[in-house]
């Protein structure tokens, strides 16, 4: 697995993080964990490359006025289903009517437990990104899509790169 070797540099650079100078202290954890799911779920088959490109695209939609101003708040803006919230009074997600697919895709959002290390990784990645510790290696995209489909609005985009799967 690719991830494997990353897995182990991130445990060893999780003990020496208490000697960087990026404090996760100030961090909010809820922001982190949102951003940690959206690169888990949309990336967990990239390389690291891959996994920070989507975790920046969600930071530059954070950044601009026309997205919802938190993490959260970009990773779940969705379309909600009317019925689901009058008849059961919960919030569920419309199918295909989401900012991320993953998010309305009618699948559990439960980390699998066979999972733990990418999820580990992804965690990483969104503490460092939160904090602005990566480039932006979309060249600022707030959008992207899988190359082996589609989307009609793609077009109205410039492309800015392709990493692995995806072209930003």
């Amino acid at each position: 697995m690719k991830l494997k070797n990353y897995y182990l540099l991130l445990k060893f650079s999780m003990a020496l993080s208490v000697l960087s100078p990026i404090s996760y202290a100030v961090a909010d954890q809820a922001e982190i964990t949102c951003l940690a799911h959206n690169i888990y779920w949309e990336a967990r088959n990239q390389t690291v490359q891959g996994m920070i490109a989507v975790g920046n695209v969600t930071r530059n939609r954070v950044k601009r006025d026309t997205f919802p101003g938190t993490y959260c708040e970009v990773v779940y803006e969705a379309k909600m289903s009317k019925w689901w919230k009058t008849e059961h009074d919960k919030d569920v997600p419309v199918r295909n009517r989401c900012q991320f697919s993953w998010f309305c895709d009618g699948l559990s959002d439960k980390i699998p437990t066979y999972d733990k290390e990418v999820w580990e990784v992804s965690l990483y990645l969104a503490k460092g990104i939160y904090n602005g510790r990566y480039t932006d290696n979309t060249f600022g995209a707030t959008h992207y899509h899988a190359y082996y489909v589609s989307p009609k609005w793609a077009k109205q985009f410039r492309h800015t790169t392709t990493i692995d799967d995806h072209i930003f």
